[in-house]
C-alpha cells in the first residue's frame, strides 16, 4: 500500500509541473476566513481559529493538516486584516503557506455590510526524495543510499517558493451571507529542482450560509462550500443546529464531483465559555478507500475576544427577530 501511494504520487508530480489543491476539511462553516479574505473582522472581533485535520486515518501516508488563522476588525477605517498559516502533508510531500489579508467594509444599511478584499502569502512546498519509493528502484544498500533509477526523482527533501496573491467578496446579513473568492491569481510557478516545478493552481471558492430560528432554544444553519479551478468541482454541504447557543451539531457531505462521493462527516462543538468555541468531526468515508482507512478526525478550537478592540462589548448577533 506504501508503495501504491508513493507510484501514484510521483504520476502527480513528474509531469510539466506540480499543481497544488486547497486543503480539505469538514468544519469549513466554522473558518470561514481560511476561505475568502473579504471575511476578516465581520466578526466583529479578534477571532482566533486553530483546526487539526488527519484524514483517511490508518492510510500510510495520509494527508495531515494544521491551520491557524487570525482577524479582527479595524474599525476607524472600516476595514479588516488577517493572518492565515497553514501546514499540509501528503505522504512525501509538505505545503507551507502564511497569508495576510486586507479588505474594506461597507454599510448597507438594513441589508447588512458588504466587503471587498485581497491577500498576499508566502508558499512553499517541499518533496522529501528519501520518502520516495519506484517500482524499479533498489533500496537495500548497507550504506544507506537511495536508488530510484529515475534521473527525475531526487533522493534528498528539496523545495521551492513562490508569492500568491487573492481575492473576495463577502455579503453578511442576519439570516444569510454568502462569499466568492479566489485564490492563486496570477497562477505562479516555482523551480523545486531542474527536472521539477510546482504551480499554483488558480481557484475559486463560494460559500453561502442561513441562519434560521426554530424556536426560542434551537436555530438552524445550513451551509454549502464549492471549490473549483474550472476543471474539477467539489462541493460540500452541511447542515448544523444550535441548542441554547452553546451547543453544536450537525454533517456534512462532501463529493467530488457529481460521479463520486467522499464523505459525510458528524460534527459535534460546544461553547465553553463566552470566548472559547471547541469542535470535532469524524469523516465516515464513502469511496473506495474505505477498504484501507478508518476515516477521517478534525479538531477545531476558536478563541472569540468577544469586543471590539477599543471599544466595549458589541451586542448579540440577532438572526431573527421578532416583534413581541
Amino acid at each position: 500500500m506504501k508503495q501504491l501511494l508513493t507510484i501514484l504520487l510521483v504520476t502527480f508530480i513528474t509531469g510539466i509541473g506540480w499543481s497544488q489543491q486547497a486543503a480539505q476539511y469538514s468544519m469549513f462553516m466554522m473558518n470561514k476566513f481560511n476561505w475568502n479574505p473579504a471575511y476578516a473582522g465581520m466578526e466583529n472581533a479578534l477571532v482566533a481559529t486553530g483546526i487539526y485535520r488527519s484524514q483517511w486515518q490508518g492510510l500510510p501516508g495520509n494527508p495531515v493538516t494544521q491551520n491557524i488563522g487570525v482577524h479582527l476588525p479595524v474599525n476607524i477605517i472600516r476595514s479588516g486584516m488577517g493572518l492565515t498559516l497553514e501546514n499540509d502533508e501528503l505522504g512525501a510531500r509538505q505545503r507551507t503557506t502564511g497569508t495576510l489579508s486586507y479588505n474594506y467594509q461597507m454599510e448597507l444599511g438594513r441589508w447588512g455590510i458588504l466587503s471587498a478584499g485581497g491577500s498576499a502569502g508566502y508558499a512553499q512546498r517541499t518533496l522529501d526524495g528519501e520518502a520516495l519509493r519506484t517500482p524499479g528502484g533498489d533500496y537495500s544498500p548497507s550504506d544507506g543510499i537511495l536508488i530510484h533509477n529515475d534521473d527525475l526523482l531526487p533522493v534528498t527533501a528539496i523545495s521551492g517558493s513562490t508569492l500568491t496573491y487573492g481575492a473576495g467578496v463577502y455579503l453578511l446579513t442576519e439570516r444569510f451571507e454568502a462569499g466568492l473568492a479566489v485564490r492563486n491569481i496570477t497562477e505562479p510557478i516555482a523551480p523545486i529542482s531542474d527536472a521539477l516545478s510546482m504551480q499554483l493552481s488558480r481557484a475559486f471558492f463560494f460559500n453561502a450560509e442561513g441562519h434560521f430560528d426554530l424556536s426560542s432554544m434551537i436555530s438552524f444553519h445550513p451551509a454549502v462550500l464549492v471549490r473549483s479551478d474550472l476543471a474539477q468541482t467539489q462541493t460540500d454541504v452541511a447542515a448544523l443546529f444550535h441548542y441554547n447557543d452553546n451547543i453544536i451539531a450537525g454533517a456534512s457531505f462532501r463529493g467530488y464531483n457529481s460521479n463520486s462521493i467522499d464523505a459525510v462527516a458528524m460534527i459535534l462543538g460546544f461553547k465553553l465559555s463566552d470566548n472559547i468555541t471547541v469542535g470535532y468531526a469524524y469523516d465516515f468515508t464513502l469511496s473506495i478507500l474505505n477498504q484501507v482507512s478508518n476515516g477521517s478526525h478534525e479538531v477545531m478550537v476558536s478563541y472569540n475576544l468577544n469586543k471590539t478592540l477599543g471599544t466595549g462589548r458589541p451586542p448579540k448577533i440577532i438572526y431573527n427577530p421578532r416583534s413581541l
